[in-house]
């Protein structure tokens, strides 16, 4: 019996209690018993495909917009959840969030952040859209990054808050209209699309102040209960990141018994609740006993970032995540971010990432193990630790990376200014490509000028046609070898 995947978007990361009650019956008339959340704070379940004639019923009725295995429209994600919680700037607000989300016409087919700037529960750059907050009050930096690349650019001028709606749609418009200069390509040029985008009428120019700091990375607590002025709220975390639709049915009465009138989700698979009163705290405890929730998982259980839907990658986090609890380890505030698709647009500041096997016969499987320069998961600069790491090795080897992180940080780690030019992703290349059939050498820091390679292109970013200058074979016939062992 085939099974298909439901999935829909939670503008903002925002979802009334109401909505939230509607879907669940929703999912659970069509067999469903469980949903999860996705890394741009989205829902999705699973159900049989015999049985979507019924959830296409109940979602008329319930007026409840939702995709079929597909993810065309990314949810619009945003730091609302942290607002009050944890650091946020003086003038963005609940208000300013909901003015904003609600004022978007149409439905965006590029990915959109909105995002507070200094926060970092929620990541900057993973949109292709980035809006995040300046210092001048209803006023956002632009930070475009081009689909499927990771050339950033930063808009010349700052957007007000309410042409956001307007500015995205003109910005998608014409990446979306001219692909081959903006899409899928590592010579999209951000002075180019700004020339091509007329602002919106009526628009008053603001050119930034300073440039955009990038903070100093915490991964704030965000499970178990904490206090904020007179209230609690609630993070509910899930091994498997599976919530039971028993569960959240239960949830949601709750938040209707104390007033509670909506419920929030974060890019790192969880729920959270605002708004608890010291009287009603004793209720939400019992709550969470009768469903068997817990809320002290382990720190370097929390600090994790995969890809949605991907059975692999959890897998791995928790194999890895049980050997550093095991190891009394302590891993700071670094993010770990499991790229079982090497393009996946996932943050961390370690990235473990899947190394492609060209032999479709290789059983063995590799990683290579990164991790941004300043260990900051928002910046784009990413540095090779160790390549090819067979998966039994793993823990081993980032333990010896979280004490090299621990020795790197007694010394005091400064904000740095972004801007486009240090947001372009890129590697410290100990490594180069070699033609396994005429010994030819690919090396990412030259390029290759024969097939019109610029330098500092990754060889997972090269085209499908690529091909062997000499040989003329294709790009799986590149192996990965370490510079010194270089045997032509």
């Amino acid at each position: 019996m085939s099974r298909v995947n439901i999935k829909i978007n939670l503008p903002g990361g925002i979802v009334s209690t109401g909505d939230l009650q509607n879907i669940l019956r929703g999912a659970e008339s069509a067999g469903a018993s469980s949903v999860s959340f996705g890394n741009r704070q989205q829902l999705y379940f699973e159900i049989n495909n015999e049985q979507l004639e019924d959830l296409e019923h109940q979602f008329f009725v319930s007026d409840t917009i939702y995709e079929v295995n597909a993810n065309h429209y990314p949810n619009i994600i945003s730091s609302y959840v942290s607002e009050d919680l944890f650091d946020n700037t003086g003038w963005l607000r609940e208000g300013v969030y909901k003015d904003i989300l609600d004022s978007f016409s149409f439905t965006p087919t590029l990915k959109i952040n909105l995002v507070d700037s200094s926060q970092t529960f929620v990541p900057f750059f993973s949109g292709n859209l980035n809006f995040i907050s300046s210092d001048i009050s209803n006023y956002w930096y632009l930070y475009v990054r081009f689909p499927k690349t990771n050339v950033i650019y930063c808009w010349s001028t700052l957007i007000y808050s309410e042409d956001i709606c307007a500015m995205s749609k003109r910005v998608e418009s014409t990446i979306l209209d001219h692909p081959r200069a903006f899409y899928d390509t590592e010579a999209a040029d951000g002075h180019f699309l700004e020339h091509k985008v007329s602002p919106p009428a009526g628009s008053i120019r603001q050119l930034p102040s300073s440039s955009l700091q990038l903070p100093s990375f915490q991964i704030p607590c965000y499970e178990g209960f904490g206090r904020y002025g007179d209230k609690y709220w609630l993070g509910i975390y899930r091994r498997t990141e599976l919530f039971s639709i028993a569960f959240l049915k239960d949830l949601c009465a709750m938040c209707i018994q104390c007033r509670i009138g909506q419920i929030y989700t974060t890019p790192w698979r969880t729920i959270l609740i605002k708004g608890i009163s010291t009287a009603d705290i004793e209720s939400w405890r019992i709550l969470l006993v009768k469903h068997g929730i817990g809320t002290r998982h382990a720190a370097t259980e929390l600090n994790w970032q995969t890809e949605d839907l991907c059975e692999s990658g959890l897998s791995l986090k928790l194999a890895l995540a049980k050997q550093f609890d095991q190891e009394d380890l302590s891993t700071g505030d670094l993010c770990f971010a499991i790229k079982m698709n090497p393009k996946a647009g996932l943050f961390g500041s370690v990235i473990i990432r899947k190394v492609q096997n060209s032999d479709p016969g290789e059983s063995r499987q590799g990683f290579d193990i990164l991790h941004t320069a300043d260990f900051n998961p928002n910046s784009r600069k990413l540095v090779r630790y160790s390549t090819d790491v067979p998966e039994d090795d793993l823990a081993t080897v980032l333990t010896e990376l979280c004490h090299y992180y621990a020795d790197q940080s007694t010394s005091t780690i400064h904000p740095k200014d972004i801007d486009s030019e240090n947001l372009i992703h890129q590697e410290t290349l100990d490594t180069v490509l070699q033609c396994k059939l005429c010994l030819t050498i690919y090396d990412g820091k030259t390029g290759y000028k024969a097939e019109g390679v610029k330098s500092g292109i990754l060889f997972e970013d090269l085209p499908e046609d690529f091909c062997c200058s000499l040989c003329e074979a294709d790009i799986s016939a590149f192996i990965e070898i370490e510079r010194h062992k270089l045997y032509a």
